[in-house]
């Protein structure tokens, strides 16, 4: 048995969540990537991993093995590479999660322009609204508004996203629109089902007061698109980033309501997993996602 090999072959089965993912990965059969975890228990006399028919998952033992692993393949990969005098360049497929309205709207030309100056990286995205697993995923990183998720996780933030709160010339001219924030009681509002807060909706005022206002509404939903597209038809008053709800302001489809009073920014974080060496591929995204957020 070729233990580093071994070695590898089980973080990838970790990281990809499953034998014939992780066989794609190294180019491998699905049952050579399963001899080589076993022969790899058996020398270990330990089981690593938890197998049922539809998911692999790591043992405790075998995630603290995973843990260690990691650190030191990635150290022997870099001891490598100083001693063969080459630069640590990114380079290999990152895959990463990311929101979907964010990533259309803010993402995609920051993708490019990334992918411009690392040629030698491929870029696998999961757009998901829900905060992903990096072990189920197998993620290298995530893209988080607001939530991080795990607190064994390293966040580094990258940009922060305004909460507005807009309705449709429509609604509003049946409903009227509300001046202060106690008024949304008697509103329909929608509610993003994955928002800290709830229904609890914070603002601070011109004066630097500041007010909760636990809103209602006949819709909830885990897509702020959705809702925003909602409002858009009349139904009622919605709360969204700037980045999704400003298309549809432009184009007088909504307007914006309680200009005066300011709900609490979102801070938006690139995390990923508590690593001592970082891969170069994830330092170089990290850092070219602040810089490009911050020159704009």
């Amino acid at each position: 048995m070729d233990r580093i090999e071994a070695m590898r072959a089980f973080c990838e089965v970790v990281e990809a969540g499953g034998f014939a993912a992780a066989a794609a990965r190294m180019g491998l059969s699905t049952s050579a990537i399963s001899r080589q975890v076993a022969q790899l228990e058996a020398h270990l006399n330990v089981r690593l991993l938890n197998r049922t028919t539809r998911k692999v998952s790591p043992t405790d033992a075998g995630q603290a093995y995973f843990e260690r692993c990691v650190q030191w393949l990635a150290e022997l990969d870099e001891t490598e590479a100083v001693m063969a005098g080459e630069a640590r360049r990114p380079s290999g497929r990152l895959r990463l999660s990311a929101p979907i309205a964010f990533s259309v709207h803010r993402l995609a030309p920051a993708f490019a322009a990334f992918l411009q100056r690392y040629p030698e990286v491929t870029l696998d995205v999961a757009l998901s609204d829900n905060v992903a697993d990096f072990i189920d995923e197998g993620l290298d990183l995530a893209i988080r508004i607001g939530r991080l998720g795990s607190e064994n996780l390293v966040a580094r933030r990258i940009d922060s996203a305004r909460l507005m709160l807009a309705a449709s010339p429509a609604y509003l001219a049946a409903r009227g629109t509300p001046a202060h924030p106690e008024a949304l009681t008697e509103h329909d509002c929608f509610v993003y089902s994955y928002a800290a807060s709830g229904s609890l909706w914070q603002f601070q005022g011109p004066d630097g007061e500041t007010i909760a206002v636990r809103v209602n509404g006949a819709v909830r939903a885990n897509n702020g698109i959705l809702l925003a597209e909602m409002a858009s038809c009349g139904r009622g008053i919605v709360q969204v980033p700037d980045f999704l709800v400003q298309p549809l302001l432009d184009s007088g489809r909504l307007m914006p309501v309680l200009t005066g009073w300011e709900p609490p920014p979102l801070p938006i974080h690139a995390v990923y997993p508590t690593r001592r060496h970082l891969s170069a591929k994830v330092q170089a995204l990290v850092g070219f996602l602040a810089e490009w957020f911050a020159a704009r």
